[in-house]
């Protein structure tokens, strides 16, 4: 027989990504786009590293092709809240501009991609109705 302990152990905790604003975990994150200084770093880190790879590319094989580099509407940063610095659902579903400062969010956020339109249903032969 086991024996049990008089006090239940309490599950562990994980500890996501701090608030931007103050630290506390998040609970809550949206995307926002690159300011200019976050997207030099991020096309100098993207470079970089496609130069390593071409360095260690078999010389016997055609070099690698990388396609173009990402543009700022590529790329977009995640930005995580806390409850007392959270926004609503329906702003964090949404890409925010690089100059959102959210909370407050003081952007106008880029509109939600739009679902494709349905098909027209297809004409049944004559007879299959």
């Amino acid at each position: 027989m086991t024996e049990q302990p008089d006090v239940p152990v309490p599950a562990p905790q994980t500890v996501g990504p701090p608030c931007t604003q103050c630290g506390v975990p998040a609970c809550v994150h949206w995307q926002r786009r690159l300011t200019d200084d976050e997207l030099g770093d991020y096309l100098a880190l993207v470079q970089h590293r496609r130069d390593e790879l071409t360095e260690l590319a078999d010389p016997q094989l055609p070099p690698p092709d990388f396609g173009p580099m990402p543009c700022p509407g590529d790329v977009t940063r995640a930005v995580y809240a806390c409850v007392d610095h959270a926004i609503s659902i329906d702003a964090a579903s949404l890409i925010h501009a690089k100059s959102c400062t959210a909370p407050p969010c003081n952007c106008t956020p880029e509109p939600a991609p739009q679902s494709e339109p349905e098909p027209e249903p297809q004409q049944l032969p004559p007879g299959w109705g």
